[in-house]
């Protein structure tokens, strides 16, 4: 049996299912069972009665996996993939910028670790954020939004309002530069341009849509283009090309590479669910209150 043949034998015997996150390598998506948004994909696997997760992503996703699915074993190929920009905060730091805005309600973007998710009242991710915000401007006047100070200052510009931000950011988002889609304008002329909102805003404001992986990915198949520049990590670009084949998709920069979204191999998925490594616990405290955070989202949402 080749590689993949033995994944999906495996698979069948642990009872698995396997996620791929956007990003992750052609072949990575290509074998999972399902390939998605971090969030999206959590939700999904908590629907089926499979015994283990098998999450080609980075490591707060499988946390929330496993947070969603206590009951579920979670497994993450490669340990070390991990996310800078959730890295960039932490439990501690965060209590101690709730305790210099004791009215505010924080709000934490998904790509944060499920400590800091205990710790806030509300988690959004790129594509509801804005509703998010809505919703608790209904009621407060301060948001501690964190860790992405880009997402949030996408969203205070739709909002008019300003948050208290956390100095965090996505290393691949910011990497790409207004350059980039200026030379890329002047190369696919009939091309549009879909930019994530945690590129900075020197680039959102050049872009002709700005939306999560999701909605991109509904935006091409929907809209009656058939040339798009894509800025964002360019693992999505598989994913397009698959749903999409009669259109063309340029990548905005070649420097849009998460070097940790590429950790996870075909021969680590079989090492994986072989050796049944690397699972993802949690502390039952710090789920329950991770899970409270996303359950009130949802109630939104």
């Amino acid at each position: 049996m080749d590689i993949r043949e033995r994944i999906i034998k495996l698979k069948k015997e642990r009872n698995a299912v396997i996620l791929a996150h956007n990003y992750q390598l052609p072949e990575v998506q290509d074998i999972a069972d399902f390939v998605g948004d971090s969030l999206g994909l959590s939700m999904t696997a908590a629907k089926t009665d499979s015994e283990v997760i098998v999450f080609c992503g980075v490591h707060f996703m499988a946390e929330t996996a496993k947070i969603l699915s206590p009951s579920k074993t979670v497994l993450l190929p490669d340990p070390k993939a991990g996310c800078p920009m959730a890295d960039m905060i932490d439990a501690e730091g965060l209590t101690a910028l709730q305790a210099r805005h004791p009215d505010a309600v924080t709000l934490c973007y998904v790509n944060t670790s499920a400590d800091v998710k205990a710790h806030c009242d509300y988690c959004c991710t790129s594509g509801n954020a804005l509703k998010m915000v809505q919703h608790i401007l209904k009621n407060h006047d301060e948001i501690i939004f964190v860790p992405d100070k880009y997402l949030a200052h996408y969203v205070s510009q739709q909002v008019g309002r300003d948050f208290i931000v956390w100095e965090g950011f996505c290393p691949t988002h910011a990497r790409i530069e207004p350059d980039d889609i200026v030379r890329a304008r002047e190369a696919h002329p009939q091309a549009k341009v879909l930019v994530h909102p945690e590129c900075p805003p020197s680039l959102t404001q050049l872009a002709d849509m700005v939306g999560s992986t999701e909605k991109m990915c509904h935006f091409v198949h929907d809209d009656a283009a058939t040339e798009f520049i894509i800025g964002t990590e360019l693992g999505i670009i598989h994913r397009m090309k698959k749903e999409n084949p009669s259109k063309i998709f340029y990548p905005v920069s070649d420097r849009a590479v998460c070097p940790n979204m590429k950790r996870n191999t075909l021969e680590k998925i079989l090492w994986s669910l072989t050796d049944m490594t690397y699972e993802i616990t949690v502390p039952q405290e710090t789920m329950d209150k991770a899970r409270g955070s996303i359950e009130r989202m949802l109630e939104v949402v």
